[in-house]
């Protein structure tokens, strides 16, 4: 699977229910974990004092990405998204390739 930085900003739209609101971050806790377990969602992050998350997200090619991975979130629609292709780099001290 190609990897994914993915940075997501939700906006609840003014006059949103707030059991709406709770029904849906329960729901969206589920599905990450749901997209955790089939390796979708490698890592998630929320920078300090910020309402936004940034993960890093693996699929097959963008279209499934935003199609099958992160079209299924339940707070999408609400979401906006900045999607950033990574590639493995060469002084990467995480590769499975690197030398000790």
């Amino acid at each position: 699977m190609n990897e994914y930085l993915v940075e997501l900003t939700t906006r609840i739209p003014e006059g949103t229910d707030p059991a709406e609101v709770d029904r849906r971050r329960a729901a969206e806790a589920v599905r990450a974990r749901e997209l955790a377990a089939t390796g979708h969602l490698g890592r998630l992050w929320r920078p300090v004092g910020e309402l936004r998350s940034i993960g890093l997200w693996r699929a097959d090619d963008e279209a499934e990405l935003h199609e099958k991975v992160l079209g299924t979130l339940p707070l999408r629609p609400w979401m906006t998204l900045v999607v950033t292709p990574l590639e493995p780099h060469p002084n990467d001290p995480g590769r499975a390739d690197a030398k000790a």
